[in-house]
């Protein structure tokens, strides 16, 4: 199997509003590229116009530098794996599988040995009799890509197929399909609204907002250096402040209420009101009265136990709310209990100072983190 490349130049489409909005985006041979946003971003919308089940209103589609736009979708090497899997089901695994060969101009000898190899590759091969309603939803899920890779797509399009299962499920297949589709090498561009999906499987990303892409980068990248506060939010929990920045940088000078900041990662250079982000995962919580720079004094006011961390949700001294992740180690943790008085630590390389006023600063979540 050999990978694609997808080229997208100013691609539009527009029913009663405009749902895709003048899109530039490069994917490359062999990478797994997630679109990234909540409902109605527009992420399904551009996956379809890929697929050829919307015609552009505007725009090219090129794959492999090639121009689709007006090409219906069974004669594009292209193929798509929906969150239903709309498996057949009267037929067992294997004939779900050889489904689309069967319209091809392929032997019996060389079907059978493609649907053996699929459902191998899948690790599907002991239940190739078994019909749907006889299998689970992960392995529902499986037969479906299975379904998809026998034809030997340039370019893979996941449609949330992992947005049907609990939990659990969930989180082995993510590690399991990023293996699958570096043993297989084709392109996979992957639609979801989870961020930890993206996070976990992606080669790159793009950020989606309103129909246009806001940001595109490494998991790593768009984590820790949003664009701006609506990416902030979105990759990710994150802590979100309107501070005041004194003196420009790096390094910032910032003020917050009373208390006096330092930042190393600041991206504005005026003075005045900006909005600073720091993942809760980098604020460190401290015994009340701490000395030292970037520390402000906090209340506890709630504590979630979340298993191999703890969210502490606080209050800062200028009425500010803060989240902390705090990794459970082993140490004993009493005092983080609600209602005790201590000290927030951000640090300056991890207070990051974002350029301009673009997005919305969200309330703070009142759920756990990994509720997200």
């Amino acid at each position: 199997m050999a990978g694609g490349s997808i080229e997208l130049t100013g691609l539009t489409k527009k029913f009663h509003e405009i749902a895709v909005d003048h899109i530039d985006l490069s994917v490359a041979s062999g990478e797994f590229f997630s679109l990234l946003g909540p409902s109605g971003c527009g992420k399904t919308t551009t996956l379809r116009l890929i697929a050829g089940f919307e015609q552009p209103t505007a725009g090219q589609i090129l794959l492999d530098g090639v121009d689709v736009s007006q090409v219906p979708p069974h004669r594009r090497n292209v193929n798509t794996v929906f969150q239903s899997y709309a498996l057949f089901p009267f037929l067992t695994a294997f004939d779900n599988v050889a489904f689309g060969l069967r319209h091809r101009s392929v032997t019996k000898a060389d079907l059978k040995r493609r649907v053996n190899e699929a459902l191998d590759l899948v690790k599907m091969t002991s239940y190739a009799n078994r019909r749907p309603g006889q299998l689970s939803g992960g392995q529902q899920q499986r037969i479906a890509l299975a379904r998809a890779l026998v034809l030997n797509p340039a370019v893979l399009l996941l449609d949330e197929p992992l947005g049907a299962l609990d939990a659990k499920l969930r989180r082995s297949l993510k590690v399991e399909l990023k293996a699958l589709q570096e043993r297989v090498g084709i392109t996979f561009l992957y639609v979801t609204h989870d961020q930890e999906e993206a996070l976990t499987m992606s080669d790159r990303l793009a950020v989606m907002n309103a129909g246009r892409i806001v940001q595109i980068g490494t998991p790593r990248q768009v984590y820790e250096e949003p664009a701006d506060t609506y990416v902030a939010d979105f990759l990710g929990a994150a802590n979100l402040m309107e501070i005041s920045v004194e003196t420009a940088g790096p390094p910032a000078a910032l003020r917050l209420g009373d208390w006096s900041l330092t930042s190393q990662r600041c991206e504005t250079t005026s003075t005045g009101t900006a909005h600073a982000v720091i993942r809760p995962e980098r604020v460190r919580i401290e015994a009340h009265g701490s000395a030292g720079d970037n520390r402000i004094p906090a209340m506890v006011e709630r504590v979630v136990f979340l298993g191999a961390a703890t969210q502490v949700m606080l209050r800062l001294a200028p009425g500010v709310p803060l989240q902390a992740l705090v990794q459970n180690d082993g140490e004993r943790q009493d005092h983080l209990a609600q209602g005790t008085p201590v000290h927030c630590y951000l640090p300056p390389d991890a207070l990051r100072v974002l350029a301009g006023a673009r997005g919305v600063v969200p309330e703070p979540a009142d759920e756990p983190l990994v509720a997200r």
